[in-house]
């Protein structure tokens, strides 16, 4: 038996990414769908004969008692209606990052999520499920003392993406638009090996007016851990090479990651220093077919509601919490011309 799924939203994301998965998974199958313009959902539905039911209102996505769990790909201030809607039916809930527009929707998440253990409430946010953190985390021992890292992202704005023509990213109403939206992937990298940040220290741009809002963020972070470090991400450069690594520094060597779509996926650990006569070396770890789809994500999700057992589902809304309050550190600091701003907890 496959857990029957509603696919919630139906545009770019869900037809390109969520779709694909549940055809291949062996845990779900697509089984109804909904949009708002009920003409996009019959676009989307001609697209998997096992979806046979295209509903008419939201609600009754919720009330079917068929449905074993709620996919949900809206608009992010869109996130805390769904989530009460499937604590009204009972419903098991996954639903797209960041996990809401602002803190307080986020707050109010995290709380509807405690209060109801007996349901599944996951943040579909799959680079918490990449294979270069428990890599990185596995190797880390080895370069001793930790104290600093480097992460950096950039890339060149992309003006053929269908992203950037949807209404509610060019006029977002989650905090920091882009930086919310795409920033919160790398953070789940970041935090998934060296823990949660503590204080951030951080400036602010808006290169594109597509963006809607600030889209370039640099910042210094200290850790809870006391490790300290910079957190880089923009994607709206002109003419510039995609760089993505992260780079982790203690007394005894560093650990370095490159994870640039096209380059070879592989952790470069050196060790030693930590006395002149300490030993060194050099290794090379591959990291073979990496985590970037979404299939890793509602793997661990199918494997959840099957056995009952939650302790794998690493998106829960405390940690997506996490990541939306360290943009909302961000945002804050940079308005206070870089002061240093606490990372607000649940």
């Amino acid at each position: 038996m496959t857990l029957n799924v509603a696919i919630v939203g139906t545009g770019i994301f869900a037809t390109i990414e969520h779709l694909p998965t549940f055809q291949k998974s062996k845990y779900f199958t697509p089984y109804s769908c909904y949009n708002r313009t009920k003409s996009k959902a019959e676009i989307f539905a001609a697209k998997e004969p096992s979806i046979s039911k295209i509903y008419d209102s939201l609600e009754e996505v919720f009330e079917d008692p068929k449905v074993d769990l709620v996919d949900a790909l809206l608009p992010v201030q869109y996130n805390i209606d769904v989530v009460k809607l499937a604590v009204k039916h009972k419903k098991n809930i996954c639903f797209e990052k960041p996990i809401g527009a602002n803190l307080d929707q986020a707050r109010e998440i995290v709380q509807i999520s405690k209060a109801h253990p007996e349901l599944t409430i996951a943040v579909a946010e799959h680079c918490c499920y990449y294979k270069a953190i428990p890599a990185l985390k596995s190797v880390i021992e080895q370069i001793g003392n930790v104290y600093s890292f480097t992460y950096h992202s950039t890339a060149p704005f992309d003006f053929s993406s269908g992203y950037i023509a949807t209404g509610w990213r060019q006029h977002p109403q989650h905090i920091g638009g882009y930086l919310s939206d795409g920033g919160v992937h790398q953070l789940a990298l970041l935090t998934g090996v060296l823990g949660e940040i503590k204080t951030v220290s951080a400036h602010t741009k808006q290169i594109r007016k597509e963006s809607g809002d600030v889209d370039v963020l640099y910042s210094l972070a200290e850790m809870e851990s006391g490790v300290i470090g910079t957190f880089t991400y923009g994607t709206a450069f002109g003419n510039t090479s995609t760089s993505w690594y992260f780079q982790i520094m203690g007394d005894n060597g560093s650990v370095y990651v490159d994870l640039t779509p096209g380059h070879d996926e592989k952790l470069i650990l050196k060790v030693g220093g930590k006395t002149a006569d300490a030993e060194s070396f050099v290794k090379e770890i591959e990291i073979e077919n990496e985590y970037r789809s979404t299939e890793r994500e509602f793997e661990v999700l199918g494997e959840s509601l099957t056995s009952g057992d939650k302790s794998k589902i690493i998106a829960t809304p405390e940690v997506a919490f996490h990541h939306l309050a360290i943009i909302d550190a961000s945002l804050k600091s940079s308005k206070a011309g870089g002061q240093v701003t606490v990372v607000e907890k649940p």
